[in-house]
């Protein structure tokens, strides 16, 4: 695969938003950028104790949000808007309301059928964050990283009118896949899509994974007993962009719908 124009467009972007600038010239750059885009800096450190704007994007909670300890509650892995959700048809999911994908392009070549057909009549959520979301990304629930997948593509934007217009966008745009396994044996996958201007997905556990960068072709890696548990902060969008969850049937009862905005912690689902 040769690389596209759009990642050119990110990578150039990531080295503006990675550099540090006089304190001076970078805390306007940052009281800029939360002004123009409208973050709620409450649970934050205060805009011009960040280094870069990378650092801002990336920011961290000065304490973790306060979430349902339950087994059986799920939760937002992140703040975002809900795009779309519910059931599968079959192998297809909802980028948006008009527009469907086959899941198992989506997911890559790396997975077997088996694999990739445990989601088949599932359930699906798409968490669109937006540049004024928290960047970061934690765990939905406790469970068992079986393979992550690291898929090369492109970068167009993942905002509603690109939705809407550009078909697989999901499955054109660079990505990585997690095949996870709840406490109950129960499987799903969620995978981090990139985006226009997103510079870097970072994913904690797997330091091999470099997004946005010369790599061409996908790679998969695969562990034995990687156990993480519900809230576990593991990376960050650097900038907004994606999060899909397709999960096997009769594994979640949602409590959300397409249109609603949801933040980290929250209880969006009931493990069935």
């Amino acid at each position: 695969m040769s690389r596209h124009i759009t990642s050119a467009i990110s990578q150039g972007f990531g080295k503006f938003a990675s550099k540090e600038f006089p304190k001076w010239f970078q805390k306007v750059v940052n009281s800029s950028y939360v002004g123009l885009m409208g973050l709620d800096m409450r649970e934050f450190h205060a805009p011009s104790t960040y280094n870069s704007l990378n650092a801002l994007f990336t920011r961290k909670l000065r304490e973790d949000r306060k979430y349902s300890l339950d087994g059986d509650d799920f939760i937002s892995p992140c703040d975002s808007w809900i795009s779309e959700c519910g059931d599968l048809s079959q192998e297809y999911a909802l980028q948006i309301k008009g527009m469907e994908y086959k899941c198992d392009d989506f997911l890559g070549e790396h997975f077997t059928q088996e694999e990739k057909s445990v989601v088949h009549n599932g359930t699906f959520v798409n968490f669109y964050l937006s540049p004024k979301d928290y960047h970061r990304f934690h765990m939905p629930t406790n469970l068992k990283v079986l393979q992550t997948v690291h898929i090369p593509g492109k970068f167009f934007p993942v905002n509603v009118p690109s939705l809407k217009s550009k078909v697989n966008l999901f499955i054109e745009n660079e990505r990585v896949v997690l095949l996870c396994e709840t406490q109950s044996k129960k499987r799903f996958f969620m995978v981090l899509v990139s985006a226009l201007n997103v510079g870097v997905m970072q994913v904690s556990f797997e330091p091999k994974i470099r997004t946005n960068s010369d790599a061409t072709t996908s790679i998969a890696y695969k562990y034995e007993n990687l156990h993480l548990n519900k809230g576990d902060d593991f990376g960050c969008f650097e900038m907004g962009s994606t999060i899909v969850i397709l999960a096997e049937k009769d594994m979640l009862e949602l409590k959300i719908k397409a249109g609603d905005n949801v933040k980290y912690g929250q209880t969006i689902a009931k493990l069935l």
